[in-house]
């Protein structure tokens, strides 16, 4: 049984997200993509088909041509992963800055109006 990829697998590799900013704001042919890239065309197929395992992308064909499109819904799992690390560190930063106040407030006395 093959292993399912993951959004987070897809976006670990720097061309993988270069080809979803590529294609973010409109579809691209597969030839245009892999012009983009100093890699062999079958490197950027291999990329592509880890986009499109992963629901990123999907492929439309049209007369001869492929066209990658993006499905950047799916990006949403990861923004909510990274949102629960960001309350984190916010709620850190609120507590250090509360700390700072107190200190300052103890060493200088309290502010002059």
């Amino acid at each position: 049984m093959k292993a399912r990829r993951d959004v987070y697998q897809a976006i670990a590799d720097p061309t993988r997200r270069a080809i979803i900013s590529m294609i973010a704001d409109e579809p691209h042919n597969v030839n245009a993509i892999a012009e983009k890239f100093d890699i062999s065309r079958q490197a950027t197929s291999l990329h592509i088909k880890i986009l499109t395992d992963c629901g990123l992308i999907t492929i439309r064909q049209e007369g001869r041509d492929r066209y990658c499109e993006a499905r950047l819904e799916k990006l949403s799992e990861v923004s909510a992963w990274v949102d629960q690390y960001k309350q984190h560190w916010e709620s850190k930063l609120d507590s250090l800055e509360n700390y700072l106040q107190k200190l300052k407030k103890e060493r200088y006395g309290k502010p002059k109006k």
